[in-house]
C-alpha cells in the first residue's frame, strides 16, 4: 500500500474527528450529562495512553505497581506533583532493589 494513501487516510480521519462537531452542534449544548461526558473526554484519553505505558516502563509488573500505588494513595491525599511523581519514583526504585 502506497505511504502517501495511508497518510492521506489518516488526515482525513483526524480532520473529520474535528470537523463533524462543528458542523453539526450549532447551539450551545444545554444537556448536563452530555457536558458532564464531554468534561471528562480529555482525562479519560490522558489515562488511556499514559497507564499503559507506566505498567510497561518497568522491569517488573511488581515495582509498576509499587509505583501506581505510591501515587495514588498521595494523590488522593492532596499531595503536590512533585511530591506524587518523586514518591511514586521512588516506590519503584525500592522496590526494583528488593526483586
Amino acid at each position: 500500500m502506497n505511504i502517501w494513501l495511508c497518510i492521506a487516510v489518516m488526515a482525513l480521519v483526524t480532520y473529520l474527528i474535528r470537523a463533524v462537531p462543528l458542523t453539526v452542534f450549532h447551539r450551545k449544548i444545554e444537556n448536563r450529562y452530555v457536558k458532564s461526558f464531554l468534561y471528562y473526554v480529555p482525562y479519560t484519553c490522558l489515562t488511556a495512553m499514559t497507564f499503559p505505558a507506566i505498567l510497561y516502563a518497568t522491569e517488573s509488573m511488581v515495582s509498576a505497581f509499587a509505583g501506581v500505588a505510591a501515587a495514588v494513595l498521595l494523590a488522593f491525599w492532596n499531595k503536590s506533583l512533585v511530591t506524587v511523581a518523586a514518591a511514586a519514583c521512588l516506590a519503584v526504585f525500592v522496590t526494583e532493589l528488593f526483586l
